[in-house]
Parts: C-alpha cells; structure tokens; sequence
C-alpha cells in the first residue's frame, strides 16, 4: 500500500546489455502521496555505483523497471530528469494496478 512506501533506500530490478535482472540501489527522495493522475508518484536517485559506472544513470529502456522497498512491490520507474540522469520518478504500483483494471 501506498501509506507503507517512505523516504530512504529502496531498489530496482533491472537488466542491462540482455544480461540477467539484478537489483539496483536507489533513494526515494520524495513522496507525492495525494498524486493519482500521472507517473510521477515518487521522485528517485539512483545511488548504486555498479549502475552508475555503467550507465551513469536513469538511461532510456528502464522505463517499467520494477522498484522494491522492504522486500515489497511500491512501483515503476516512468521518466528520468534529463539535466540528472541520477534522478527520475516513479509511479505508484496502485495507480499501475488501477489503471490496469480499466484497459479493455
């Protein structure tokens, strides 16, 4: 639930160069909690130095990359801010599973 998500450390689940998914370090930075018209439920930075070195960032194809905190499903990565690739959004995974709900 929405309520559970806080501000700290959390992960994502991503693949790079078609290798296996690992698990990546991130920070919720902020928490837009009334948000439930876009993808912009949780500002981001990615803190893991693996993915760091390697792609300096948020970089385009991480787009639906699944974001984990206490071992929890809380979202998905939506958009990257293009002046810090370090740092994006997420959406809230209720909104995913709501607007899911809706598609015909």
């Amino acid at each position: 639930m929405r309520d559970e998500i806080h501000l700290g450390k959390a992960s994502i689940l991503c693949s790079l160069d078609n290798q296996k998914v690992e698990e990546y370090e991130i920070e919720i930075k902020k928490i837009y909690s009334e948000n439930n018209y876009n993808n912009k439920s949780m500002q981001v930075k990615v803190t893991d130095k693996r993915l760091l070195e390697k792609t300096g960032g948020i970089i385009q194809g991480m787009s639906g990359s699944p974001v984990i905190q206490n071992g929890k499903f809380i979202g998905a990565l939506t958009h990257v801010l293009v002046n810090n690739p370090q740092e994006g959004y997420a959406v809230f995974g209720d909104i995913m599973l709501k607007q899911s709900k809706e598609v015909k």
